[in-house]
């Protein structure tokens, strides 16, 4: 499987569950995660995807570490069912909300 047909397969995924799944891209920053997560009850994912036994670059690794040590909720993986896990994620009810 590709990275695009992972990612595909991904994006499918996330709005079958009502999770807006943004693809991200930075051209002045290069390593930022492949796709912006929002789940249903606001909370924000960073997920970076890869080919089935790809690894992400050390920028790329540099970056999730950055932003997890600033409370963000970061992963990559390189497998569907893993995706799937972070997604849900997503999905449970959150203590925070603006109203």
């Amino acid at each position: 499987m590709l990275e695009r047909d992972l990612e595909r397969k991904v994006t499918a995924y996330a709005r079958s569950r009502d999770v807006i799944c943004y693809k991200f891209t930075s051209p002045a920053n290069r390593g930022v995660p492949d796709r912006i997560l929002v789940g249903p009850t606001g909370l924000v994912g960073f997920l970076e995807l890869k080919r089935p036994g790809g690894l992400p670059t050390s920028l790329q690794m540099h970056v999730l570490t950055t932003l997890a040590r600033r409370g963000a909720t970061v992963a990559w993986t390189d497998s569907l069912d893993r995706a799937k896990l972070f997604i849900d994620d997503l999905c449970k009810p959150s203590d925070y909300s603006l109203l």
